[in-house]
């Protein structure tokens, strides 16, 4: 199962493994005040996709198209989630405002398509 969470939420024993799926590091976070397994860096959009999309909802399927074309040629990068998945929940980390449209939500239902 994987489940989402704001970086700003707090933390739950029943989170699982935590992963920050975020290329930029969330403003107003120590980095010793967040529990997580790994900073996925790489799993995050391109900074160029994730400056073009701006979180604006209506560019929303097509930041998914190009999201999901990028996450496509990051096997490799995705292997930790899908190890932890293996073995119970997972918790992505995002730090967006929009619960709705963001990397986080794409992620999740990127890798539900393909795990």
């Amino acid at each position: 199962m994987i489940q989402l969470k704001r970086v700003y939420d707090p933390e739950s024993s029943d989170d699982g493994t935590r992963f920050l799926v975020e290329r930029l590091w969330p403003r107003g976070i120590k980095k010793e005040a967040l529990h997580f397994e790994a900073w996925l860096k790489d799993v995050a959009p391109s900074t160029e996709l994730r400056q073009w999309f701006s979180h604006d909802p209506a560019k929303w399927v097509e930041f998914q198209r190009k999201y999901y074309a990028e996450l496509d040629k990051e096997h490799d990068a995705l292997e930790p989630i899908r190890k932890a998945m293996h073995h119970g929940r997972v918790t992505l980390l995002y730090s967006s405002h929009d619960r709705e449209h963001n990397n986080a939500v794409a992620l999740k239902s990127y890798l539900m398509k393909h795990t």
